[in-house]
């Protein structure tokens, strides 16, 4: 069983690049199983647009999830 971790400050979701950069979500508590990927897409009446982004670490304020680079 995962014992919860008391937080003085939120835990903090940044997004790195794409339409959410400078996205930041707070959470109340360390996430137990983080998504690895996050997809976001536009339906916007055009074409339909992805954009992923990948997860990462930063120790300083919780985690970030940066755009994954568009394959050639």
């Amino acid at each position: 069983m995962r014992e919860e971790v008391a937080l003085s400050q939120p835990y903090v979701v940044r997004y790195v690049g794409g339409p959410l950069d400078g996205r930041v979500d707070s959470l109340p508590c360390v996430p137990e199983d983080p998504k690895q990927t996050v997809t976001y897409v536009h339906l916007h009446g055009g074409p339909k647009i992805v954009h992923v982004y990948d997860l990462s670490y930063a120790v300083e304020y919780g985690c970030e999830y940066r755009l994954r680079a568009e394959e050639a």
